[in-house]
């Protein structure tokens, strides 16, 4: 039996592609070829823009109730197939299966916030805000979106950032869906069309090639473009999408840090530290992979993280003991161990090597294990480079300033961590940190749905963040609508040039 080669959907239905390029999908703990994907062609890609812009007109004059049932639907249907699509993201990608249940639970917690949207798409209004005359502001759908997908969140992001919302508030979608990890958002696309029986053409998929993405920057029907991957790429579709007239949200890098000072509760921020650094196999965003800690403690708490990562059960992404899965490819493994020979040849101390893990019967398996660097300085690229995989760099300081000044210090700032038990310095560290997501004992402060992802500094490219209200703001424009009725006075009134704004 051959591999399974996928198609890719416009108007609802999924059409083979007339590409003769294909992709490999790997399983990751195996390293066997489960699927191909097509690489589209730009008639292909502007097919989909197409469709979507053909169902928008009927999709955004349906009523924000009846829109609003839609995603009571979807919300149905998701909770019905998680542990399904849960077991598909962790084959493709290499999460754990209890990460991969988290990533399609973060998937259906935006969808509860779209079932929200008739509270969040309510405007403002006045009534006699000049004699006689009354304005409302309303928020309006854009038109045709497009996001771009990252590998790591196959369902978080697709479906979880950037459909929910943006059809919640009446727009429709173009996913141009990863290449490496395309199954679980093409599996969640069919389930929206058969079970959750949305209109045809409100979102629509591709997966396809650099020079076949670029349309969607540039197609005048794409009014907002969000993505989601590197800083590299994410300045370039920030610049040339904006520069075509759309607006843009491009969340990018990060190299988060945590500040560990010597009054933490080490065992506990220890353990948060673990899965934060190591969970996903480093492959996020929001992981945590410096820790800048403390000299009076460092010693300690370096054996004592040693110690907690070496007794980590590394196996298949799918087995339920498993608690460090593979990353996400070959070639992410060969840029992985590239980053810790670096490391090496920079002078930092390796304190765990996790270069030459070995599964029994997952030989072929996309394997590396948790690695630990100590004493790494400013000088080294291993500390402020994101490197997206199980790798943790130790910088020692005398104290919270100089913490603070060497994470502040940094080019990214998506997220910051502090682990003590002084009121005082989590207070000034909330305040002072850079990072956008600020976690006071907390490893991992992404925060739920109904707040921003607000990342910052070279992790962030644009002015509205996805999710909470920016999120909502981001896919609507604003209308302003000033009305006036004429009665027998004003029917014969003279008309001054600010009519309206002003009373004179």
């Amino acid at each position: 039996m051959g591999v399974k080669r996928m198609n890719y959907c416009i108007n609802g239905e999924w059409v083979p592609s007339k590409t003769d390029k294909y992709m490999p999908i790997t399983d990751s703990s195996t390293g066997e070829v489960i699927a191909e994907v097509p690489s589209c062609t730009k008639e292909e890609v502007l097919a989909a823009i197409a469709s979507a812009q053909e169902a928008f007109p009927a999709w955004s004059a349906l009523s924000i109730s009846k829109r609003t049932q839609y995603m009571f639907t979807w919300r149905d249907v998701l909770i019905k197939h998680k542990e399904e699509l849960s077991q598909l993201c962790a084959k493709e990608l290499g999460k754990t299966i209890g990460e991969a249940r988290g990533d399609v639970q973060k998937a259906i917690e935006p969808t509860e916030l779209a079932c929200a949207i008739p509270d969040l798409l309510q405007g403002e209004t006045s009534m006699n805000v000049t004699t006689g005359y009354d304005t409302a502001t309303y928020k309006a759908p854009l038109g045709v979106v497009a996001g771009i997908v990252p590998m790591n969140f196959p369902a978080m992001i697709p479906w979880g950032w950037m459909v929910p919302v943006a059809i919640a508030t009446g727009n429709t979608v173009v996913l141009k869906a990863n290449s490496q990890t395309p199954l679980t958002s093409m599996r969640m696309l069919e389930l929206f069309y058969e079970e959750a029986h949305f209109p045809k053409g409100v979102v629509n998929l591709v997966t396809c090639g650099r020079e076949e993405a670029d349309i969607l920057l540039k197609d005048e029907r794409i009014k907002a473009v969000t993505f989601v991957g590197t800083t590299k790429v994410g300045k370039e579709v920030y610049s040339v999408a904006a520069a075509h007239g759309k607006r843009v949200q491009s969340q990018t890098e990060a190299k988060n840090h945590a500040l560990l000072l010597e009054d933490a509760d080490l065992e506990s921020a220890t353990n948060a530290i673990v899965n934060s650094t190591y969970g996903c196999a480093g492959m996020r965003c929001m992981a945590l992979p410096v820790i800048v800690v403390q000299d009076s403690i460092a010693d300690k708490f370096v054996a004592l993280l040693k110690q907690k990562a070496q007794a980590m059960k590394i196996g298949a992404a799918y087995d339920e003991d498993t608690k460090l899965g593979p990353v996400v490819s070959a070639k992410h493994k060969e840029s992985v161990l590239n980053w810790i020979q670096k490391g090496i040849d920079e002078g930092a101390e390796l304190v765990l090597d996790g270069r030459d893990v070995k599964v029994p019967g997952l030989e072929n398996g996309f394997f590396v294990g948790p690695t630990i660097f100590d004493h790494v300085t400013k000088d080294m690229s291993i500390g402020d480079c994101e490197i997206f995989g199980p790798v943790t760099c130790i910088k020692r300081v005398k104290n919270y300033e100089e913490g603070i000044a060497i994470m502040n210090a940094n080019p990214f700032a998506n997220g910051s961590a502090i682990f003590t038990q002084s009121g005082y310095y989590a207070r000034r560290f909330a305040m002072e940190t850079d990072g956008g997501m600020v976690g006071i004992n907390v490893g991992i402060p992404v925060p739920t749905a109904y707040f921003p992802f607000s990342g910052n500094k070279d992790s962030f490219f644009g002015d509205l963040h996805v999710l909470g209200r920016d999120g909502v703001r981001f896919f609507t424009r604003a209308k302003t609508v000033t009305t006036h009725w004429f009665d027998e006075k004003s029917a014969h009134r003279e008309v001054g040039t600010w009519e309206g704004s002003t009373d004179d």
